[in-house]
């Protein structure tokens, strides 16, 4: 498969220059989902049929599909322990390295495989780095249980971190809940625009029900850009702030 949009080009230029910068053979690899990321993959396949010897983790059921349709072996945190790297797109990015993910419903997994890496890098087309966050709406996922209360109870807290009446609105698909890999629903909030994203993913989580949130505050070591073109460009973000500890502080990386 091969691009054929503009877009879908700056994406391969992203994910063949994650490659070329980055991996190189025995490296244990996080696989990230969605478009920007399956095109990595398939990247990633070819490097490997060409001698390239990695194995990966995938973030999602449809990344482990595709891995496993373009030939990149791969392997699981129980067995691998500890990743070098993990390569994953975002829905948005802005110049520090923030991201909102969770577009493709699977930040909870794709947060998991990040966590248990001693590097991220983000791999995006130019249109998704952005002056602030929020013009994509903040994936939420929520436990089915009752998930109308905890939809109330996000409004509440948005309302004291600066967004009043937010539109909240259950995911659905052909007239049903959207379901992600762990069998949780995804509330998007749609903020328009953030201005404080370390408070949103600081407090988000501690709501009963909610199980992770799509703002991912300093994760990003750095990003690979790319553009229609075929060129891209790796910008640093390592000093972006967080707004959780991690068990892989930067410091220890």
């Amino acid at each position: 498969m091969q691009p054929s949009s503009d877009q879908d080009r700056a994406k391969w230029a992203a994910g063949v220059g994650a490659i070329e910068t980055y991996v190189h053979d025995g490296m244990k690899l996080g696989l990230g989902s969605g478009t920007t990321s399956h095109w990595f993959v398939r990247a990633l396949g070819k490097a490997v049929a060409d001698g390239l010897d990695v194995v990966g983790v995938p973030t999602s059921t449809a990344t482990r599909d595709l891995a496993i349709e373009a030939g990149v072996p791969l392997t699981t945190l129980a067995e691998a322990v500890r990743l070098d790297l993990t390569i994953d797109g975002a829905d948005e990015i802005d110049h520090d390295g923030a991201m909102i993910k969770g577009g493709g419903a699977c930040l909870l997994w794709e947060r998991i495989v990040a966590d248990a890496s001693d590097q991220m890098v983000a791999v995006v087309d130019d249109s998704k780095v952005v002056p602030a966050l929020g013009a994509f709406p903040l994936p939420i996922e929520v436990i089915p249980y009752e998930w109308e209360s905890t939809k109330r109870s996000i409004a509440r807290l948005l309302d004291k971190l600066g967004h009043p009446a937010a539109e909240l609105t259950l995911r659905t698909r052909d007239g049903a809940p959207v379901v992600t890999d762990s069998g949780n629903y995804l509330i998007d909030a749609h903020l328009k625009s953030i201005a404080d994203p370390l408070a949103i993913d600081a407090q988000l989580n501690w709501i009963p029900g909610v199980v992770e949130n799509g703002l991912f505050t300093g994760i990003a070591d750095e990003m690979v850009v790319g553009r229609a073109d075929g060129t891209y460009d790796v910008r640093d973000c390592g000093s972006a702030p967080t707004a959780r500890p991690s068990t892989t502080p930067r410091g220890d990386r």
